[in-house]
Formats: structure tokens, sequence, C-alpha cells
């Protein structure tokens, strides 16, 4: 069987069962399109599941180390083998095969970094900032109201983008469908809300609810790209650094909520997180920024 139609099947079932963010298919779609390239190359023949079978640790680390060489970090060669060994799971349980050489590498070890959240003046200023680019009123409220959700509610930029018309009329909670379709409720705070609204009440296209709530300048789909270059802008015209972006936003919102004595289950519940363990790095966050405060105010920090 051919590795290239495996791949593309083991995609189609990540977008139509796990419903993955299309920048995620992407990179996954890239790192087995260059392991298969590899293969191909180091083998001398185009990869197929008699070949994926006979793989061993040599194989994959070799791949790796050819990234590496390339000058890929550890935490891009971290991404990379655990894309490689999801799909190895899924030939596993889909098609019975097995991908060799996986059991006998270890992954780069990765200095887990954290989140980097921006206060709550500069979140709302690159709300509205954002949305100044635009000519046109009704794409300037658009980019401030999807950037006021993100923050206002913890969104992931993803969620925000599958919203539909469904949802109207707006009420003081909001269902959204995250990660492995599950459906969590979130508070919609009157300052997200308005906004919202303000952006419905100048759309040009009515809103349906089997359609994108946020629709881009043609009426389609608003696409995360689009919001992420106009965001770009706006980071510079307000001095802001790189780590502020849309996900950031996510990151500030969980943070400020710890630090006005939200407890983690909570925001546990509010950002979607199937495991507290992905929740309790807000507590480092919040005790890295009180240091920066003590380190920088007192007279002996």
């Amino acid at each position: 069987m051919d590795a290239g139609g495996l791949v593309s099947a083991w995609l189609a079932s990540l977008a139509n069962e796990r419903r993955l963010s299309a920048h995620t298919l992407r990179a996954y779609r890239a790192t087995l399109d260059r392991f298969l390239r590899h293969l191909n190359h180091a083998h001398g023949r185009p990869a197929d599941s008699a070949l994926l079978e006979s793989l061993d640790a040599a194989d994959i680390r070799a791949f790796l180390a050819a990234r590496r060489a390339e000058g890929l970090s550890n935490a891009s060669a971290a991404r990379e083998l655990s894309a490689i060994r999801t799909f190895g799971g899924y030939l596993r349980e889909r098609h019975g095969l097995r991908l060799g050489g996986l059991e006998g590498v270890a992954s780069p070890k990765v200095r887990k970094g954290l989140p980097r959240p921006i206060s709550p003046a500069d979140a709302r200023a690159l709300a509205e900032t954002t949305g100044e680019f635009h000519d046109e009123p009704w794409l300037q409220a658009r980019d401030t109201a999807v950037l006021l959700l993100l923050y206002g509610a913890g969104l992931r930029i993803g969620e925000a983008m599958s919203l539909t018309g469904a949802v109207l009329p707006l009420g003081e909670t909001l269902p959204v469908t995250g990660k492995g379709r599950k459906t969590r409720t979130i508070v919609l705070l009157p300052a997200v809300r308005d906004a919202i609204d303000q952006y419905l009440k100048l759309c040009p296209y009515a809103p349906a609810r089997d359609q994108a709530l946020f629709r881009g300048a043609k009426g389609g789909p608003l696409n995360d790209a689009v919001l992420r270059a106009t965001l770009r802008k706006a980071r510079v015209a307000l001095g802001l650094p790189d780590s502020a972006t849309p996900h950031a936003l996510r990151h500030s919102f969980a943070t400020h909520l710890l630090a006005r004595g939200a407890d983690l289950r909570t925001i546990q519940e509010l950002l979607g997180h199937a495991s507290l363990a992905s929740t309790q790095i807000y507590t480092s966050v919040d005790t890295a920024r009180l240091l920066d405060v003590y380190r920088s105010a007192h007279p002996r920090g």
C-alpha cells in the first residue's frame, strides 16, 4: 500500500473525527511529506506499507538528525517525532500495520516555557487597534469582536472561527465546541457581547444558522490567517512583543482570572482543558509575574 495514500487517509480522519485545526493538519502533512521523502532517498525506493514496517530506530534517528542539521530546534524536532508517532498509532489501530523503530527513539528534551500573557490594557488596545487597519467599519468591528472574544472568554482562535449563526441571539453564556468535539459553556462578558452585537449590526451579510458567524470581506468564513496578519500590524504599532499573538490573549485570560482568585478547576472548565495538568501551568505564570513586579519594585530586588 502506498505510504502517501495512508498519510492522506490519516489526515482525513484527523479532520473529520478529531476536528483538528487546518494549521495543525498542514503541519502534520509537511512533517510526513518530509519523512517520506527522507525514506525514499535513504532506501532508494518509494515508501510503502512494507517499508514502513521494516524501519528500525536508526531510520527514525537519521531523519531527526537530518532535520537537526537543517537547524531544527529540540522543540520542533519533538513535534515532528510526535506527528510521526501519531501516524504510527493510526496505522496500528486502523490498518493493523506497525511503523517500525518508534519504540527505540526517545523524544528530544524540551525546556518547558511559560505562556507570556499581556496586560489587560494591552489586550484591549490590541483588539481595538487591530480593527483600525481596515477601511470598512464592519471589518473593524469584526476584528475587535473576535479578539475581545479570545481575551474575554479564553477561546482558541479556531473555536471562534467555528462559531455559526446558531449561537444567536447572544445571551450571558455561549456553547463552544473545542478539541475532540467537546462542548463547553463559556461566559460572555457584557463588553464582549456588545462588541459582537456591534459587528452584527454593521455586517452586510445576514447571519445564518449554518454559516460562519465571523465573515470575510467577500462573505465567506473569516480566515484566521487574515486576522493574524492584521494583528501583526497592530502589534508593531503598539510596540508589543512578537509573543502578543491571538493565543497569548487566551493565556492572558487564564492568568488574569487566576490573579483575581479563580480556582484552577473553574479555569480548566472555561479553557476546555481535558486535564488539570494543562491548566496548572498558569500558577507558574502568575508566580513569574509576581517575581517580575517584586524585582522591579522592591529596593532590594
